[in-house]
Parts: structure tokens; sequence; C-alpha cells
């Protein structure tokens, strides 16, 4: 399951199965072609900047709804902490468990000052293509906003 390169505008999205917070596997396979889905990865459980960016997610899912997207969020953190951070803060999406940063590696997420897990969205089309990669690890309430932009476009909406 290692890639060599990053996932791209106009790759395929590499498929995977993971566990969400209820410990059920999650196969974005069976994820894409029912609606569009937007796959952000983060650093971590409970820290500021996720903590901030989750919530972002979660006061604009409405508006992903609205889109036909399902947003997705990807970490190292266990089962049991996706479980906590999702009651805590009322996630309604997926968080998915990459315990052993497999998916991480395989769409080619690198770490920030190769210490930090990077902080990337990836909005994937009903056909599984990739349409939009956003990364940045300071910006983190900005990946919500950026990925209903790309939403609107491809719905034709106009920006």
């Amino acid at each position: 399951m290692t890639r060599t390169r990053k996932v791209s505008v106009g790759d395929v999205a590499p498929d995977f199965t993971l566990l969400d917070q209820s410990g059920t596997p999650v196969r974005l396979g069976d994820l894409v072609g029912q609606k569009t889905v937007v796959l952000y990865f983060y650093p971590k459980d409970e820290t500021p900047g996720c903590t901030m960016e989750a919530r972002a997610f979660r006061d604009s899912y409405e508006q992903f709804s609205a889109k036909d997207a399902q947003v997705v969020g990807v970490s190292s953190d266990s089962v049991r902490s996706h479980r906590r951070f999702a009651q805590r803060h009322n996630l309604p999406f997926l968080l998915l468990s990459d315990a052993d940063g497999a998916v991480r590696r395989l769409y080619g997420v690198e770490k920030t000052l190769g210490l930090l897990p990077g902080r990337v969205t990836y909005v994937i089309d009903q056909t599984g293509v990739v349409r939009h990669v956003y990364s940045s690890q300071l910006r983190a309430t900005r990946h919500p906003r950026e990925a209903l932009m790309v939403l609107s476009t491809l719905a034709g909406d106009g920006a």
C-alpha cells in the first residue's frame, strides 16, 4: 500500500477501508458513486487546530449535505479517540482511524517540518476522480471553505 507520489487533481482516488468512530469498516469506494466525498486528513483529535477545523466542517455540514457531499475526516487516532472527539464536538460526519498511517502514505500526505502529520483536503467526485486538493497546516478553518467553493463549481452554481 505504499505510494511514491502525492495524489493530485485528475487522479483516481486510491480506495481503502478504515474503521469509523463506531468501529464500523468504511470503504471509500462505497461512498464514491453515492456522493461527492470531501476527504480530509488532519494531525490529531483534540488539538487546537484540528478541533477548529472539525468544528468548521461541522458548522458548514448542512451546506455540504445540500451539495450532496459526504465529509470524511482521517487521522491516526484510535476508534475510541475518534468516538470521544465526535461526541464532544457534535461532529455529524465520519472520522476514520488510520492507526498505522497507511492511507496517509497511500495519498502521499507529507509531514510538516518532518514531524506533524499533514493537513490536506481532497474533493473526490462521484466517478472517484480527485477534483481538488488543498494543503495547509496552519489555515485549518479554510479547508471547509475551499471544499465548498469547489463543490459549488462542480455543481455549476458558479463560485
